[in-house]
């Protein structure tokens, strides 16, 4: 049993034990009497971001609202949400899952093009970006019974939950926020709280896609509100922190 382990078992079955004076405490817990600074705790906060899942949203609240949002300032729309979590709250890092859709090029060139002009506003600004991929699959036709081709979105989920588990064993974050409301997740942030009891874990669900087993999960989720995407735009041009202007593009 490793270190770090032991210090799980003891902490869960003889807290005492677990936190007696020399206990060595793994990064990825940060309990009451560890790390104390003078002055208040800070609550380190990390969002963790469905980039599809936000992505259909934006476009539903575009139409909905006749106003442009795709233009998104992703870390600007994040840090607009750290009140909710006290005064003490601060902005420690924003990880975006997505995919380019590769197999639409062919037939529009700009999708991709776009989406890469995009992400390179979102790295510029600090932001993690983990693209993962589409995989071709073929389904039948519900109507004709046909097989017909599509391509799926892969591994985004299991790579979401893996980072929810990875920030807190490193002890990153206090506080996670996943901005998502897709069901997948669930099994991971069961296993989060049950691992890490002390550090706290929630969703933003994206315009229209605040799911009810998720908000029970989490009770203390919230949605973000169509105009907050309209309010949170980037520039335009946006200048990158190399002086380089990065113009919307012009669908968008």
């Amino acid at each position: 049993m490793t270190n770090t382990t032991n210090f799980y078992y003891l902490y869960k079955h003889h807290p005492q034990k677990g936190l007696e004076k020399g206990s060595l405490a793994p990064v990825g817990l940060r309990s009451s009497g560890f790390f104390l600074q003078k002055g208040a705790m800070k609550n380190r906060v990390s969002f963790i971001v469905d980039g599809f899942n936000l992505y259909h949203s934006v476009k539903q609240a575009e139409s909905a609202l006749k106003s442009s949002t795709k233009w998104l300032n992703i870390r600007a729309l994040c840090s607009s949400y750290l009140h909710l979590f006290g005064k003490n709250a601060v902005l420690t890092s924003i990880y975006y899952f997505s995919a380019l859709a590769l197999h639409l090029e062919a037939k529009n060139p700009d999708v991709t093009k776009r989406h890469k002009t995009f992400l390179r506003c979102l790295k510029d600004q600090g932001i993690f970006v983990e693209l993962n991929r589409f995989k071709k699959k073929e389904i039948k036709c519900p109507n004709c019974g046909c097989q017909i081709k599509k391509h799926e979105e892969k591994e985004t989920d299991v790579a979401i939950s893996i980072k929810l588990i990875e920030i807190f064993l490193k002890d990153e974050c206090d506080t996670a926020i996943l901005v998502s409301g897709d069901t997948d997740i669930a099994p991971a942030v069961k296993t989060a709280r049950e691992v890490f009891p002390n550090k706290k874990v929630c969703f933003a669900f994206p315009y229209q896609r605040k799911n009810r087993e998720l908000q029970t999960l989490c009770p203390n989720s919230f949605t973000i509100k169509g105009p907050k995407y309209v309010s949170h735009q980037f520039d335009n041009p946006c200048i990158l922190s190399d002086g380089t202007h990065i113009s919307k593009p012009p669908s968008w």
